[in-house]
């Protein structure tokens, strides 16, 4: 019998939905983006030891292998270059924090975690985030993002390291594979649920419309519990695997509770809605107490906090709100002596003064920090720019200088030097030292700006427009990296082997724009577990 025409809708919408659903792809199953194997370096993280630190015997080496199931559909090598699309995507929308100070120490601490147990195989690379939301991801691959919100919550090192061997948890477990693979099953449970929608939509009494309404609310709710458990089980194992990791870097291992507390804490006074570190990682009584009981009978550790950790918080602090208002914050603190550092306290000042441009003030304040401090990069990167910003540019290349020839792996002085040499005006010094500097980071988007800059005030066009050409590529912006080897493929200023390169790049690029588009990575919105929105306000206020 034809149906009655009220029921017609229903019918064609939900097999029109049925099809859509059924026809799309599963993402797990998609061919990854081409993309560069040169990834970029950060910081001055030490060598390995010797050997492994190994766990206490408490802490069994044979962790759970509960990855290899979902690698079937999601490899490392897949996991590596998915994470490094999404870094990319940070960098060109200004979700990655453009301080090689942060970057440094967070890569510091995150490397003394994964060298202290066996379990880590694969390199990682630690960022931080320009956002005031407290949160912290992990991506795929090994990159592990860290709100600058949150830095500023933590109120030890200990506290820091918490969070860093939990998301170091979620890689090496593979959580991201196994949440692509959780999805397929909720992706077979959402078809299992339309089916019967559209059986339903067929029946022949009046209600089936409302049958087929129920059973796809049934199918959603199904579904998310079935992503809940899935979180929840998640974030378990990556706690218990965090704190064993955390007591093997011999960090304080009742930080991760007490950060925990200080969390749900912090969610009290919250207007609106909860914390995004929160909502990716909801923190309940029955993880703190079970954080608590593993602590429990450890012998007590009395660790100090680094200085490199009070400063880096300054640092970030005096980037907060106007520059008066940063200048105010540190007065007001130093005045009352509310701080945990009076170092660190002193330097904020200075750095909040440079905001201000207030070189006169910066200056006296600069020589009241070099008196209470022994030799530090950080102090000597500050000192140079308060020589650099107030128009000594011969007395901030000696600085410079004679800093990073002391401490050749803290990236904030391999960049100031030549920046210092090209504002001198020696060009032809600042692009030797900068390639120099590209040997020993082949894949640094900053140190390639530096050269496109040098070379072009040598009007070295080819060479300009190449290095310009792979900051735009470490940036993101592919397409724009294409037309800027395409400009150096056709100057004619360089030598054959010059030239090679600038082809050899150039097709690699084009490959990799194909692969992109044909993939359609890195402009999805991929909706992926610990992942926040690419698109984050920066921080206000400019570096030093």
């Amino acid at each position: 019998m034809p149906a009655s025409p009220s029921l017609r809708p229903r019918r064609v919408v939900a097999a029109i939905t049925a099809v859509a659903l059924a026809c799309a792809p599963i993402f797990a199953t998609a061919e990854p983006p081409s993309v560069s194997d040169t990834l970029p370096q950060y910081g001055a993280v030490g060598p390995p030891p010797a050997a492994p630190i190994t766990l206490p015997q408490a802490y069994p080496q044979r962790l759970p292998d509960l990855g290899d199931v979902s690698q079937t559909d999601f490899s490392p090598a897949q996991e590596r270059k998915l994470g490094e699309t999404i870094v990319r995507e940070l960098r060109a929308s200004g979700g990655y924090i453009n301080d090689p100070e942060v970057n440094d120490y967070l890569n510091e601490l995150g490397h003394r975690l994964t060298a202290a147990s066996t379990d880590v195989k694969q390199d990682f690379e630690f960022f931080g985030v320009p956002d005031q939301q407290i949160n912290a991801f992990a991506l795929p691959g090994g990159y592990i993002g860290v709100n600058t919100g949150l830095i500023l919550l933590t109120q030890t090192e200990s506290e820091l390291a918490s969070v860093l061997a939990h998301e170091i948890s979620h890689v090496t477990q593979h959580h991201m594979a196994r949440a692509l693979s959780a999805q397929k099953d909720s992706m077979l449970m959402s078809l299992a649920g339309l089916a019967l929608a559209i059986l339903a939509a067929r029946g022949s009494s009046g209600s089936s419309g409302d049958v087929a309404a129920g059973a796809m609310a049934a199918t959603q709710a199904l579904t998310l519990q079935h992503q809940i458990n899935f979180t929840r089980e998640n974030e378990y194992e990556a706690d218990r695997l965090g704190f064993q990791r955390l007591d093997a870097a011999g960090f304080d291992v009742t930080a991760m509770a007490t950060f925990m507390q200080r969390l749900q804490s912090a969610m009290r006074f919250v207007e609106g809605s909860v914390p995004t570190y929160l909502r990716d990682h909801p923190v309940t009584y029955e993880r703190i107490a079970e954080a608590q009981a593993r602590a429990y009978g450890h012998p007590y550790r009395q660790v100090v906090d680094s200085l490199d950790f009070h400063l880096v918080r300054a640092l970030i602090r005096s980037y907060q709100g106007e520059p008066r208002e940063a200048v105010k914050w540190f007065d007001d603190a130093i005045a009352e002596h509310k701080y945990n550092n009076a170092i660190a306290a002193q330097y904020g000042l200075v750095a909040s003064l440079l905001r201000t441009t207030d070189f006169a003030r910066a200056k006296r304040e600069l020589a009241k920090l070099e008196k209470m401090t022994p030799e530090h990069p950080m102090i000597d990167a500050i000192a140079g720019h308060v020589l650099l910003e107030s128009g000594d540019v011969d007395g901030a290349i000696d600085r410079f200088g004679s800093a990073v020839a002391r401490y050749p792996n803290k990236m904030q002085l391999v960049y100031d030097y030549p920046d210092a040499l090209l504002k001198a005006g020696r060009n032809a010094d600042a692009a030797k030292f900068v390639e120099q500097q590209l040997v020993r980071f082949p894949g640094d988007g900053p140190l390639q700006l530096l050269a496109a800059r040098a070379y072009a005030a040598q009007n070295k066009q080819m060479l300009a427009h190449r290095h310009q050409g792979e900051y735009y590529a470490w940036q993101g912006n592919l397409k724009g990296a294409v037309d800027q080897l395409e400009i150096a493929a056709k100057a004619k200023d360089g030598d054959f082997y010059q030239a090679s390169v600038v082809d050899t790049r150039l097709k690699a690029l084009r490959r990799e724009v194909a692969d992109q588009n044909k993939s359609a990575f890195g402009r999805q919105g991929l909706d992926m577990q610990g992942a926040t929105d690419a698109r984050l306000p920066v921080l206000t206020g400019v570096k030093h």
